[in-house]
């Protein structure tokens, strides 16, 4: 049996014991409910009213925010070993665990090949109606995603990226959804522009989740990307009564920071850029970021493997972000006057390749046709 095939089998055969113990639906949140769509996507709506998204405002409170910034992001279980050198070490840049099952249900069986570099999808790069655009290396439409796990508080990277409907934003799988334990993310939220607690844009709550297959039914890291629809934004302003605080609207979120472009099978060899949050310590303990700024790294894109995440074509750059990084984008043909490009990738993975116990380099999933057939399904989940 091929080597892919072992892997595959033995991701089927876990898969089927958890779900002899999977729950269905989504624990302490009876509005959000996981469906599955055909064509190799899951969806999972986090809310389905008003009400639910009010809910999921008041639970993120200054107070709490606050709290949430000096919080160490979640980094999922992972082998010591990945790629081409036996001693090369992969760690998940950010993201976690999180609240519902979805019984292995969407699971399918085709094979994952290389994937071409014909048949592009393009989606282009969106202007902010309300204010300016970004300029230089810092995109206003990169921000973090904050979320709850169990009885802890998480966040990641992510980005505004252009839709239909005004509201998608991008991230890594694994800051939407733990495969390990066939859960999706609860309480979650996008502050672009986020600086130092500053949320200069808005707060915006996740609507809906929506994922490859593979990712969710297989723990398939080729497939580490998430498209996630939300409401309108708000901000907190202070309240009649002296501590407390009122929602105020700002609109939608395409209008105040525009949105990314989309991009797909365009090969190795591209300049890109990545932008990200990081603040986990390296190996060795040292920690060169403080989580609360956003960071960029600049490379040309190379092939890159992780067979024991069945990574078969992930690409990387030398990098040196830590975990909190994960999900931030990987751009190509980046404007500089407006801060916009075509997302390429997100961050996934750091690397210590050069087994020093700093991390060098960074890996995103390869974005092809299937990437675009979830994004245009999330394009489509417009929050009421």
């Amino acid at each position: 049996m091929p080597p892919r095939a072992r892997r595959l089998a033995a991701a089927f055969a876990a898969m089927i014991a958890a779900c002899a113990t999977a729950v269905s639906g989504f624990t302490g949140s009876a509005a959000a409910s996981p469906y599955y769509v055909p064509g190799s996507v899951t969806s999972i709506q986090l809310t389905r009213n008003s009400a639910d998204m009010k809910r999921i405002a008041e639970y993120w409170n200054p107070a709490r925010l606050q709290k949430a910034q000096d919080n160490t992001p979640a980094t999922p279980e992972v082998k010591p070993t990945e790629g081409n050198s036996s001693t090369a070490s992969a760690t998940p840049t950010g993201g976690g665990t999180a609240t519902t099952a979805s019984g292995g249900k969407n699971t399918t069986t085709t094979t994952t090949t290389a994937p071409a570099k014909t048949g592009l999808q393009t989606v282009r790069p969106s202007l902010p109606t309300k204010r300016a655009p970004g300029t230089g290396t810092f995109p206003i439409t990169v921000g973090k995603v904050f979320f709850r796990i169990g009885n802890a508080d998480y966040w990641c990277s992510a980005s505004s990226v252009a839709s239909a409907g005004r509201n998608l934003v991008a991230t890594a799988g694994h800051c939407a959804y733990d495969p390990k334990q066939g859960k999706a993310a609860e309480y979650w939220i996008f502050i672009p522009g986020y600086d130092k607690g500053a949320t200069p844009y808005g707060i915006y709550v996740g609507h809906s989740i929506n994922l490859h297959d593979r990712f969710p039914g297989w723990g398939d890291y080729d497939y580490d990307y998430a498209f996630v629809s939300v409401h309108n934004g708000f901000h907190w302003k202070p309240g009649k009564t002296a501590g407390t605080y009122e929602m105020e609207s700002v609109g939608s979120l395409e209008d105040n920071v525009g949105g990314q472009g989309l991009t797909t099978r365009r090969g190795v060899g591209l300049l890109t850029f990545a932008f990200g949050y990081p603040a986990s310590a390296n190996v060795d303990g040292t920690r060169p970021y403080n989580g609360q700024e956003l960071k960029r790294c600049d490379d040309r894109t190379t092939k890159r493997p992780a067979p024991t995440r069945l990574v078969e074509y992930g690409l990387a750059i030398r990098c040196t972000f830590t975990a909190g990084a994960s999900g931030g984008p990987w751009l190509v043909d980046y404007d500089f006057k407006n801060a916009l490009g075509y997302l390429n990738g997100v961050n996934s993975f750091t690397w210590d390749v050069n087994t020093d116990k700093k991390y060098d380099l960074l890996s995103s999933p390869y974005f092809v046709a299937s990437t675009y057939t979830v994004y245009q399904w999330a394009s489509t989940r417009r929050a009421p």
